[in-house]
């Protein structure tokens, strides 16, 4: 499918592949076109013109995700807002780009780097609910909308835990659209990311924090990845100083589980490693996962702690052995279940 382009920057400009670039032209930032993904680049273009001293100039792309109508669990969820970004970068149309971690693939290309993983926000989902209702408030038979088969699955087996009642309604679109069916009545409540919320400057349509106790994230959620051509060492230097080493610890580790469980971005997949700290030191880190059916009858959710990695391979092993314990108590046959 043909992907809309800006125009490509002449020749000479950042990033260019032949001789020197000229150190104060600007940098090209790669970014999908909804305001979300505006704003998170805007946040991140600031610092990197910081770093390196140079102008960065925002370049939009639509991707598929942008522009299918389908929910993201049947156009298969892993790729869709990314692969149009990663071509620009490839064909040297943009220096580096901006994408939300959670929806990158876990295969990383050879000839991309993830240049910087910065400092995650709160990764937690949040409920938008009518009349200021918390998650716990909600009527019996109340219409709860999202878009992701983890917060359904961990969504009906909380309320089915506690004595609720709740209908998960499948949904679409962007923060103001999903809001939107809010205010209108057509739901009760949604279900957003907390840090798309806060990026936005709406975290105050927020009306309930979901503990990570009753819902994990999706992996990598609230954190951002920064992305150019692994040839451009240059570039990859000067990014990597926006890198938070903690941050991507444990998103490698989230990633690491994700891709061990062989299951894309719009799978039934919560995981969180947060850092365990003892006083003012660091020590651990627990890795949580779930997985589950999307109507919550059936939840695998285990977790594992150890030392916090310091080097990619050890988050990657912290992965795969707690997704080889989820896999053992029959974490492979709740995969296949998706949204309709």
């Amino acid at each position: 499918m043909s992907e809309p382009r800006e125009p490509r920057a002449p020749q000479g400009q950042a990033g260019a592949p032949q001789g020197r670039p000229d150190e104060k032209a600007a940098l090209r930032l790669g970014t999908r076109r909804s305001k979300l993904a505006m704003a998170q680049s805007r946040l991140v273009a600031q610092a990197v013109s910081q770093v390196t001293g140079r102008p960065v100039e925002l370049v939009e792309i639509t991707t598929y995700g942008d522009t299918s109508r389908e929910h993201l669990a049947q156009i298969g969820g892993t790729g869709v807002f990314v692969t149009a970004l990663r071509e620009a970068l490839l064909l040297g149309e943009v220096d580096f780009a901006v994408h939300s971690l959670k929806d990158l693939p876990t295969g990383q290309p050879d000839e991309l780097a993830l240049a910087a993983v910065p400092l995650r926000e709160d990764p937690r989902d949040v409920l938008v609910a009518r009349d200021g209702l918390r998650f716990e408030e909600l009527p019996d038979g109340a219409r709860v909308g999202t878009g992701s088969p983890r917060r359904m699955a961990q969504l009906n087996a909380y309320a089915r835990n506690h004595g609720m009642t709740i209908e998960t309604v499948a949904i679409r679109g962007n923060v103001d659209t999903r809001i939107g069916y809010v205010r209108s009545g057509e739901l009760d409540a949604v279900v957003l990311a907390a840090a798309g919320l806060g990026r936005l400057g709406r975290i105050e349509d927020v009306t309930d924090f979901l503990s990570v106790d009753t819902v994990l994230p999706a992996p990598g959620q609230g954190a951002l990845a920064i992305e150019c051509a692994a040839d451009n060492a240059d570039l990859v230097a000067a990014l990597g100083e926006l890198d938070d080493p903690f941050t991507r610890a444990a998103v490698t580790a989230e990633r690491s589980l994700l891709a061990a469980l062989e299951a894309g971005c719009s799978a039934p997949v919560g995981a969180l490693a947060d850092l365990l700290a003892d006083g003012q030191i660091v020590k651990e880190m627990r890795l949580r996962g779930v997985v589950g059916t999307t109507d919550g009858t059936t939840l695998v959710q285990l977790s594992t702690t150890g030392p916090v990695p310091e080097t990619h391979d050890q988050a990657m092993a912290l992965g795969r052995e707690l997704a080889a314990e989820m896999l053992a108590k029959g974490a492979a046959g709740l995969m296949g279940e998706r949204a309709h």
